[in-house]
């Protein structure tokens, strides 16, 4: 069952902001990534390059767990827990380009490698627990 996202975590996600992402490792240990977030409706949308700890995690296991402090007040808090429902090489590159445009505000996500296939991947939000303000 998926949840909507309130005004005050759609703000906090809007900013600049790394989100940890949380997935499930192959032995069922947590694996933590810093990232790039950004939202669309109601889902979340990350972008990671194909073999990585994540996308592998991810590909086994679709249930993931993020967070969003905010810098300015550290109990200003998003937590959400989440599905991913799709893995796309599909717009991934114009994706990635949009972050770094967000996050450092260039045209072209500079640390690109060439071999690099960019991974677009969507999140279904299942809870949200935001901190009181």
């Amino acid at each position: 069952m998926s949840e909507k996202l309130n005004e005050q975590s759609r703000a906090l996600i809007a900013r600049p902001i790394l989100a940890t992402l949380a997935t499930v490792a192959a032995d069922g240990g947590p694996q933590a990534s810093p990232l790039w977030i950004d939202a669309e409706g109601d889902d979340l949308l990350i972008n990671t390059a194909k073999g990585r700890a994540k996308a592998r995690n991810i590909a086994r296991d679709p249930r993931v767990g993020i967070t969003v402090v905010d810098p300015e007040n550290p109990y200003r808090v998003v937590a959400l827990r989440g599905t991913v429902i799709e893995v796309t090489t599909e717009g991934a590159d114009d994706h990635i380009d949009h972050l770094a445009k967000k996050y450092l505000g260039v045209d072209s996500y500079p640390n690109r490698r060439p071999d690099e296939v960019r991974l677009k991947i969507r999140i279904r939000v299942d809870k949200v627990a935001m901190q009181p303000t």
